[in-house]
């Protein structure tokens, strides 16, 4: 159980806003310096390719050569003798090796602890530390002067399709499909079969009834005993023990205390009141407000007139003649007279039959539905092992693991019992001594 400090360290030069990673398990078991492995000294062998050129001859072809395998000759195996005496179903195993009590061994694989580094990975690969660009000008492309002229002749809107392929006509063509020579049977498909023909259902014979013999009561009184009431006699047996494992209460009954050593010692200060000025009481005027500005009080004009416009107007000429429209572009280049070309349909080639075309397939045609026959499942039922006994449920986890009483973290007390309070860390640790080695401190003072 790892308990870590979750509050600041309180030294008055380092300040750092990192938590304190001070605990049980970091104070036990202390990081061990890590060494790297050596490199191997074994010198490095090169594949020297020899000059020798390789023959195609190997060592097997060479030793082993193939001989004539003739037919294995296979012995007639012996007849079967049924032996009288019994067969012994003890071995080895059962008469050497006894059965002892096993135990847990614990593991023996030791703690692997693995150097993780922390030095950041250069990324930067060998091609791009030594293939770099060069400075070099842009090349400009050989590319020859082949700017497109139009003609001058007149566009006739025909394709080579429509020059060299002339339209000829329909083709009057014949239809390969065979002729269907199968006639429509109107009588019913016969649905008779081998089996229907041969195997004929006999008539069953009826089955033989057994009489049973009236009921005769028997003139012994009957005594109520069983089999079982006079071999096996009840015995003072121990009750059924409960497999689950005891869970003893927990031995102290304390809350647990939810103060925290920061809540104690940095309490809060007591706050004085807020001072707050009293706003002055609004009082009215009792003069009234003279509403008039020295605009209306000193400028006057008794005889005023609107001003006049000093800008001249210019009368423009309406011209009589019409606006010329006419431009450069609509004198040089004027539309070209085209019709549109209405496409070139041809005359379907293929005749179509005058009758109509059945839909039907020779699956249906020929293969009529009939009903179907249910069969009856002549299959017993099952009657199943019917159990009335109860399930032993003791278990050796039951009987041999006794349960241990749980142990409260010393962390979770306030004040832990059986430890002696001695001070404060430069962290804000409290330090805590075992009660038997404080009192020996102070015999030996």
């Amino acid at each position: 159980r790892c308990h870590r400090c979750p509050h600041l360290p309180t030294r008055p030069y380092a300040k750092s806003e990192k938590p304190c990673m001070l605990s049980e398990y970091m104070e036990q078991y202390p990081i061990h310096p890590t060494t790297l492995p050596r490199d191997s000294f074994k010198p490095k062998e090169k594949y020297k390719i020899p000059q020798v050129p390789m023959k195609g001859i190997s060592t097997t072809k060479r030793d082993y050569i193939s001989h004539e395998v003739l037919p294995q000759k296979l012995k007639p195996p012996q007849k079967y003798v049924k032996s009288d005496d019994s067969m012994d179903l003890t071995s080895t195993y059962k008469q050497d090796y006894n059965s002892y009590p096993v135990s847990q061994v614990p593991p023996c694989v030791p703690c692997v602890i693995r150097h993780i580094p922390r030095d950041k990975m250069d990324t930067t690969t060998t091609y791009n530390d030594d293939y770099v660009l060069w400075n070099e000008p842009k090349t400009e492309m050989i590319r020859p002067d082949d700017r497109f002229r139009p003609s001058e002749e007149k566009f006739d809107h025909t394709t080579v399709a429509q020059d060299d392929y002339l339209y000829r006509g329909p083709v009057a063509t014949q239809n390969c499909k065979p002729q269907n020579l199968m006639q429509k049977n109107k009588a019913p498909f016969e649905n008779t079969t081998n089996h229907r023909v041969n195997y004929v259902p006999h008539p069953l014979e009826k089955p033989y009834v057994h009489k049973y013999e009236k009921y005769k009561a028997s003139e012994v009184p009957f005594d109520g005993l069983t089999t079982h009431k006079v071999s096996y006699k009840g015995l003072d047996g121990q009750p059924a023990k409960l497999a689950r494992p005891h869970q003893p209460k927990i031995l102290h009954d304390l809350p647990f205390s939810s103060t925290t050593e920061f809540q104690e010692k940095y309490q809060a200060w007591p706050q004085p009141p807020i001072f707050s000025k009293k706003r002055d009481v609004y009082l009215p005027p009792l003069e009234k407000m003279d509403l008039h500005t020295t605009t209306q009080m000193d400028y006057k004009y008794p005889n005023g007139k609107p001003a006049k416009l000093c800008r001249s107007l210019l009368h423009l000429k309406k011209s009589i003649e019409p606006f010329n429209s006419s431009s450069v572009m609509k004198e040089d280049y004027k539309p070209w007279l085209c019709k549109r070309l209405k496409p070139i349909i041809h005359a379907p080639e293929l005749t179509f039959p005058a009758q109509p075309m059945d839909c039907l397939t020779t699956f249906q045609s020929h293969y009529v539905h009939h009903p179907l026959s249910v069969t009856k499942s002549y299959k017993p039922r099952w009657s199943g092992p019917k159990h009335n006994t109860l399930l032993d449920d003791k278990t050796i986890y039951a009987t041999s693991y006794t349960p241990k009483a749980i142990v409260r973290c010393l962390a979770s007390y306030k004040d832990p019992p059986g430890y002696v309070f001695e001070g404060n860390d430069a962290d804000g640790h409290n330090l805590y001594l075992p009660a038997s080695k404080s009192e020996c401190l102070q015999d030996d003072h």
